[in-house]
């Protein structure tokens, strides 16, 4: 009779530590989707704009995020740079608001552009 009392005692206790971690199990794959779907692919989207920031030079064209086609004129300002939209008009615009370099590739193009418009 005692033996039958300690085994069930070892199941019940061994039982309740597999539902803590099976509890715990949900959240763990949920935060490694969550990673490998989210977070991961937008950091190294942020990555690539940063090295492309950092990479520009004049005669570069580019697009800005408001949607503005320019060649870049002067880049020695380490926050701003300098862009001509037209003949003689330059405008200073922040580096990060540049958001994709043409340079005749239109494979840097987001779907939804065009560089030959």
């Amino acid at each position: 009779m005692i033996s039958t009392a300690y085994a069930m005692a070892a199941n019940g206790a061994s039982a309740g530590q597999a539902s803590g971690f099976t509890a715990l199990l949900p959240m763990i794959i949920i935060f490694a989707i969550f990673y490998f779907l989210l977070i991961r692919p937008q950091q190294k989207k942020a990555k690539e704009h940063r090295s492309m920031i950092d990479s520009l030079k004049q005669g570069d064209r580019v697009i800005t995020s408001g949607g503005i086609f320019g060649k870049v004129t002067n880049v020695n300002d380490p926050e701003t740079v300098t862009l001509e939209i037209a003949d003689r008009v330059r405008v200073k615009c922040i580096r990060s608001n540049v958001s994709v370099l043409i340079n005749d590739q239109k494979a840097n193009l987001p779907a939804s552009g065009r560089a030959d418009k």
